[in-house]
């Protein structure tokens, strides 16, 4: 083997990262991939470059569950800059237009209850939706005019934690699919100024909170197997899911994709729901998670399987439950408020 290549190894896990400005999602992945050295990886939730905080790397096992935590609720520290409508609708766009700031706390009040609950959201024209296989950017940079057409997102609860002059800083919560620099431009017209996103912290997805979060910095400067123990394992991804726990002869048989018949669900689930199924891989042996089936008629039928170099049972057991900490506190959202106001250019 070439010296120079990474030797790439099975590596399962999640890893919390607090992915910093002027990276992309890709970037800040393929950085800590080459770190662990791990032959798969993917990411839960793109970030746009200009956007810093939680990032959820997913390695090996973990890639194949990664499709949940895309669906996940997430929360944000949204910086608007008032006054200043761009062409991406963020501070990396030409500035298109600027008008005069004279809004009152009252006004951003009673503008911001028309955006909770289930919105229409038109997404920006520079995002990677994809119209005849092709990104819009693609289309937007070209010049090319393209229709872009509405959704229904859901906002869970917009909190105002700062406004200062010509600047809004806002607490999102939100569902998937949510566009931040689209609500930034669509508040910013409701309130008369228009405006753009300044800058963008996530500060949780799903059950994860940026509180736990390595950054990119400490990451790398771990060594590949210090680092590979600080990952979660993978069926924190699945913790909201119901559990199933076989005996080794049915677990084998479910390793091999045999369907199993009068079985007694340990925990309730709805016909076609996702079951999170452990089991030994030999006598003696804890039990492991072995994949995802699914439970209809009584027959527990596998739905995703792992392969036997993502079946080892996880080491640091200690971190098992990260999943189900709290969402970062009050007071660190009002810091990191604080330092966007700070560091934010229009």
């Amino acid at each position: 083997m070439n010296s120079s290549k990474t030797p790439w190894e099975a590596v399962s896990g999640v890893l919390l990262l607090n992915k910093p400005r002027g990276l992309t999602s890709q970037q800040a992945l393929f950085r800590v991939r080459r770190r662990l050295r791990a032959a798969k990886a993917g990411h839960g939730g793109t970030l746009d470059p200009l956007a810093d905080g939680l990032l959820m790397l997913c390695f090996g096992a973990a890639t194949k569950f990664a499709q949940r935590h895309l669906e996940a609720d997430k929360r944000y520290v949204a910086v608007l800059q008032l006054g200043a409508t761009t062409t991406t609708d963020d501070a990396e766009g030409e500035i298109v237009e600027r008008r005069t700031v004279d809004v009152s706390r009252a006004q951003v009040d009673a503008v911001l209850q028309r955006f909770v609950g289930a919105i229409r959201q038109t997404p920006p024209v520079y995002s990677a939706l994809k119209r005849d296989g092709k990104p819009l950017y693609a289309y937007a940079r070209a010049g090319q005019a393209v229709e872009v057409t509405a959704r229904t997102v859901q906002i869970h609860a917009i909190d105002v934690l700062a406004l200062q002059d010509d600047r809004l800083t806002l607490a999102v919560h939100c569902g998937k699919g949510t566009y931040i620099r689209a609500l930034a431009r669509d508040i910013g017209e409701a309130l008369g100024c228009g405006a753009h996103l300044a800058a963008l912290t996530r500060t949780a997805s799903g059950g994860f909170s940026l509180d736990r979060a390595l950054s990119l910095d400490e990451a790398e400067a771990l060594a590949p197997a210090d680092l590979r123990e600080r990952l979660l394992p993978t069926d924190v991804l699945l913790q909201s899911t119901p559990r199933q726990n076989l005996d080794l002869a049915l677990a084998q048989r479910f390793l091999h994709g045999a369907r199993l018949i009068g079985l007694s669900p340990d925990q309730p689930a709805a016909p076609g729901e996702d079951v999170r199924v452990y089991g030994p891989l030999a006598a003696g042996e804890p039990a492991v998670l072995l994949g995802v089936g699914t439970w209809e008629a009584g027959v527990l039928s596998p739905r995703r399987l792992l392969c036997l170099d993502e079946l080892a049972p996880v080491k640091n057991a200690a971190i098992k439950n990260a999943a189900t900490q709290p969402p970062i506190s009050q007071p660190r959202i009002e810091s990191l408020a604080e330092s966007l106001h700070q560091d934010a250019t229009p």
